[in-house]
């Protein structure tokens, strides 16, 4: 069975499972707006900044997702929350991005935030996209080709937004 709990930054296992995540997703330039030769002390400060709320999704002792949630915006802007989320390559299929997703939802509503947003949604990541207007996000903007894709090329970017 699949929980989520919050991540426990001491933790060598913790931070060499979520680098084993986002290694192969960041290398792939795919997805992410980040560079492909980002280093893994990068990687992990990013995820891991702090304001970030960082949860793991596990199963049996491995860590099979991971999210951060934020605020968006600062200041006016800080009561829309915004999130990344990562699976495990060998997890994807599995109902893991979706119990992220819905937790997230949750979480962000719970700690008073009013909606969340999607700054930067690859077109090309379908089972994403998916994903979010399934748990029901809109499509707000199309920014066309505004992300270089290492195999398609040039890409739109899609701003996504629901209201919590």
């Amino acid at each position: 069975m699949i929980s989520i709990r919050s991540f426990r930054t001491g933790e060598a296992a913790d931070l060499d499972a979520l680098w084993a995540m986002l290694e192969p997703v960041i290398r792939a330039g795919e997805v992410f707006a980040l560079p492909v030769e980002m280093t893994r002390l990068e990687a992990l400060r990013y995820f891991l900044a702090d304001g970030n709320w960082v949860f793991v999704a596990e199963e049996d002792g491995q860590l099979v997702g991971a999210y951060y949630l934020r605020a968006n915006q600062m200041g006016g802007g800080a009561h829309v929350a915004n999130c990344g989320y990562v699976t495990a390559g060998w997890a994807i299929g599995r109902g893991v991005a979706g119990m992220m997703c819905a937790h997230s939802l949750e979480f962000a509503k719970s700690t008073g935030f009013r909606a969340m947003q999607f700054n930067f949604v690859v077109s090309t990541n379908e089972a994403a996209v998916y994903l979010w207007r399934k748990h029901g996000f809109r499509e707000l903007a199309r920014l066309p080709d505004a992300f270089l894709h290492p195999t398609l090329g040039f890409v739109d970017a899609l701003v996504m937004w629901r209201e919590l």
